[in-house]
């Protein structure tokens, strides 16, 4: 009895903290909303109307949630998810209304996604039994788009199915699945991975396997975000998994002779590196986007032009591929500076709960869920400031895109299954500890 009673101590200020820290990213993205509507029209009354409703709604209904289904999971996440899903709202809906009510529909359908995870998902090391079907899944799910009448090209990428008025892009959930049987396939064979010594070639089995995935996706999909993302995925992760460094090495050589053929053989490959390297050059034709990004973030400065008051949506597809530029004009510095912050934290929670995680595969796929999160946050926002070539992947949680949202939301279910049942353990010898320092 008295174990009992400390562990559900323990959960209960996990909760609290949690629905407080969703109270509070509540309140930040209800005033983001007032500050857009009056800079829009500083006269006419606030009409906050069920999008706003639904948006502050979904994180405070999945913190209930989690005090039945997952009450030792970290009190960070879904706040931080809040915070982020929230405020891309607000910018998605400043700048168009009618993507902004899609994705209060898409976040109610996330956070529905969220409950349905974490209550069908009881124990994530169950998944590591269907890792083979689930890769068939990734890869069956990774090719969908090449079908003939099925399949959908938007902007020179074939990556989007349709079905009937509805269209979805497979390869966000995708990456999750290939994520899982990565996992899995590392811990099955982490003593042969591990050792360089013996099996010659066969060692360039994964990098070449990654590799030939990531070109398949790039060739016949004419997409370079997801191609790096699953590569980069698979690199890090199988170096992490077997803390052998060879990977990183051969994974870095890969990258580069790929990346080379790729800028001779792609056109779409071959522009995307000519605009990052000169944009002004094209800045009428193919650099016309990140051009008006440039200036987008020029005119925001350190505080931003204020919500509202800018003009983001002369940057073609801002809602999707540039948000991030829409908010470094409107919230400056500052503002742009506050969401790598909440992405850093997510981030970083996630990786914290790799490290507790009670099983080698549970920290392998925490791990690979929080690579996935954060190489995603970095490509798009290193491809915005001109660090990096764009890569046409989106922000997580913040740009519109139903696939996405759905995808992230399940992606952070896994998470906190994973950090429910590390933290289980973790109270139970603390409580341990506790009673054995009891003097009797």
């Amino acid at each position: 009895m008295p174990e009992r009673v400390r562990l559900s101590a323990w959960s209960r200020d996990r909760r609290r903290r949690e629905l407080e820290l969703v109270v509070l990213a509540d309140l930040i993205v209800a005033f983001a909303w007032a500050l857009a509507s009056w800079g829009l029209n500083p006269h006419a009354p606030l009409h906050p109307g069920w999008q706003l409703a639904s948006v502050l709604a979904a994180p405070l209904a999945a913190a209930v949630v989690n005090r039945f289904l997952a009450d030792a999971a970290d009190p960070t996440m879904i706040p931080l998810v809040a915070l982020l899903n929230g405020l891309g709202f607000v910018m998605i809906n400043r700048l168009d209304p009618h993507e902004g009510s899609l994705q209060a529909v898409w976040t109610m359908l996330g956070a529905a996604v969220y409950v349905t995870t974490l209550a069908v998902v009881r124990n994530a090391d169950a998944l590591d039994r269907y890792r083979f079907l689930l890769a068939l899944a990734g890869v069956g799910m990774l090719l969908l788009p090449l079908v003939p009448g099925l399949g959908l090209d938007i902007n020179g990428a074939r990556l989007w199915i349709h079905l009937g008025p509805f269209s979805f892009q497979p390869v966000e959930i995708a990456k999750l699945l290939l994520a899982v049987f990565l996992a899995s396939w590392i811990v099955e064979r982490h003593d042969l991975l591990a050792r360089l010594r013996g099996g010659g070639l066969r060692r360039l089995g994964p990098i070449a396997l990654a590799f030939t995935l990531a070109l398949l996706v790039m060739a016949a999909e004419r997409d370079v975000g997801f191609a790096l993302l699953i590569f980069s995925t698979f690199v890090i992760v199988l170096w992490v998994g077997t803390a052998n460094r060879a990977y990183l090495v051969l994974g870095l050589i890969a990258f580069a002779v790929g990346a080379f053929a790729a800028g001779l053989l792609f056109s779409q490959v071959h522009e995307r590196i000519v605009v990052w390297l000169d944009p002004w050059r094209y800045a009428q034709t193919i650099g016309y986007q990140l051009v008006q990004a440039q200036y987008a973030l020029g005119t925001g400065g350190i505080a931003g032009t204020g919500l509202g008051l800018g003009n983001p949506q002369l940057i073609p597809v801002v809602t999707s591929d540039f948000i991030f530029a829409a908010f470094g004009e409107e919230l400056g510095l500052l503002g742009t500076s506050a969401l790598v912050i909440a992405f850093v934290l997510l981030v970083g929670a996630g990786i914290r709960t790799a490290l507790r995680a009670r099983s080698q595969f549970s920290s392998l796929l925490a791990f690979a869920l929080s690579i996935i999160l954060g190489l995603q946050t970095f490509f798009i926002m290193a491809g915005i400031v001109r660090l990096l070539p764009l890569t046409g992947v989106t922000l997580p949680f913040v740009a519109y895109g139903g696939s996405s949202l759905l995808a992230n939301y399940l992606l952070i279910a896994i998470l906190m299954r994973i950090s429910h049942q590390a933290n289980r353990l973790l109270d139970a010898n603390r409580t341990t500890i506790t009673l054995t320092e009891v003097p009797l």
